[in-house]
C-alpha cells in the first residue's frame, strides 16, 4: 500500500461492518439452554453433576433420538428436570435410565410426550444412597439352571448356572439385596409376571423393554424389593416416577418447581449451530464449555 493510500485511510477510516445478529437456538434444546431453566436443573441436582454437563448429555440422546426433539416441550423439560432431582443420567455407557418419546397423544398440543425411564443401574445406584444397604444385586435364571427358593420360616434361594453357552429362555428374574445392619431381602418374579409387567407399560413394545429385556426384568424386580429396603427418598420418589411412566402419565417441571418456561431462544455464535424452530432439528453442533 503507497503512502497516498495510508494517508487516505487514516482520513476517512473503512466503514465498521454491520453486526451479525446472533443466531438463536429455538424449540426444546433452546428452551433447556436457557439460563433460567439451568437455574431449575442446579437446584435440583447433586454436586456432583453440573447443568451444563446434563444439558450435554440430554443434548446428545436428541441426536440418537430425534423424535425426542417434536415431543411436548413441557414433559420433556419434565423428564429432564427428573433426570437432574435423581442424579441420574439418561443414556450412555451406565445406562441409569433412558428417555423416550411416547406417541400416546396425550399432550394438550397432541404432540407425544418425553418420558423417563430408569434403568436396572439407575435403580441399584438409587438404592446404595441410604447407605443401609451393603450390596444390591439382581439375575435372571434360564431355563437350564439349576434354580430352587422357597419362602416361610426360612426363605431361601439356590442357583446354579448353567455352564453351557446357551442358557435356553429366561424362567424367572430375582433381586436380593444385604443390609448392613445384617438380614437379607429377596423379591423373585416368573417371567410371566415380567412380562404381565411390560404389557402394562407404555413402552412395552419399544425403548429398552425391547432393546434390553434382561435388565428391564431385573429392575422390575428390583423396584418390587424396594418396598421392604430402607431405601433414600431419592429411591422412593424414583419408584414413584417410574411407576408413572408405566401408566402413561405425564411429568412436568410443575411437579418439580414452580418456574414459567419461555421459548425465547438461546443467543449463540453465528458460526455456531441452527437448530429448526418447526422441527428442532440439528444442523450443526453448539460449541459448549469443556468439563470442569
Amino acid at each position: 500500500m503507497s503512502t497516498t493510500d495510508q494517508l487516505r485511510n487514516a482520513v476517512t477510516p473503512a466503514k465498521p461492518q454491520a453486526a451479525v445478529p446472533a443466531k438463536r437456538a429455538h424449540g426444546v434444546l433452546g428452551m433447556m439452554n436457557e439460563d433460567s431453566f439451568k437455574k431449575s436443573l442446579a437446584l435440583a441436582l447433586p454436586k456432583a453433576m453440573t447443568p451444563e454437563r446434563l444439558v450435554r448429555i440430554v443434548t446428545t440422546e436428541c441426536r440418537k433420538t430425534p423424535a425426542l426433539l417434536n415431543c411436548n416441550p413441557e414433559s420433556f423439560l419434565g423428564a429432564v428436570l427428573q433426570c437432574a432431582q435423581l442424579g441420574l443420567e439418561p443414556g450412555g455407557a451406565l445406562g441409569h435410565c433412558y428417555l423416550l418419546p411416547f406417541g400416546n397423544g396425550k399432550a394438550k398440543d397432541g404432540r407425544a410426550n418425553a418420558q423417563l425411564i430408569i434403568g436396572y443401574r439407575g435403580m441399584i445406584d438409587l438404592a446404595r444412597r441410604s447407605g443401609q444397604i451393603g450390596s444390591i444385586c439382581a439375575y435372571t435364571v434360564h431355563e437350564k439352571d439349576h434354580f430352587e427358593w422357597r419362602l416361610g420360616l426360612d426363605p431361601d434361594i439356590q442357583h446354579v448356572p448353567s455352564p453351557e453357552a446357551d442358557r435356553g429362555p429366561m424362567t424367572y428374574v430375582y433381586a436380593v439385596a444385604k443390609l448392613k445392619g445384617g438380614g437379607v431381602q429377596f423379591e423373585v418374579m416368573s417371567r410371566a409376571e415380567v412380562e404381565a409387567v411390560r404389557k402394562q407399560s407404555k413402552a412395552g413394545g419399544s425403548g429398552p423393554w425391547v432393546t434390553h429385556f434382561s435388565e428391564m426384568a431385573k429392575k422390575t424386580a428390583i423396584r418390587r424389593l424396594f418396598k421392604y429396603l430402607p431405601v433414600s427418598i431419592e429411591a422412593a420418589r424414583a419408584v414413584e416416577f417410574d411407576e408413572r411412566a408405566d401408566r402413561g402419565e405425564t411429568v412436568t417441571p410443575q411437579d418439580f418447581i414452580d418456574v414459567a418456561y419461555e421459548d425465547l431462544g438461546t443467543e449463540v455464535p453465528t458460526e455456531a449451530v441452527t437448530v429448526d424452530g418447526t422441527t428442532g432439528e440439528i444442523v450443526e453442533d453448539v460449541p459448549t464449555a469443556p468439563e470442569e
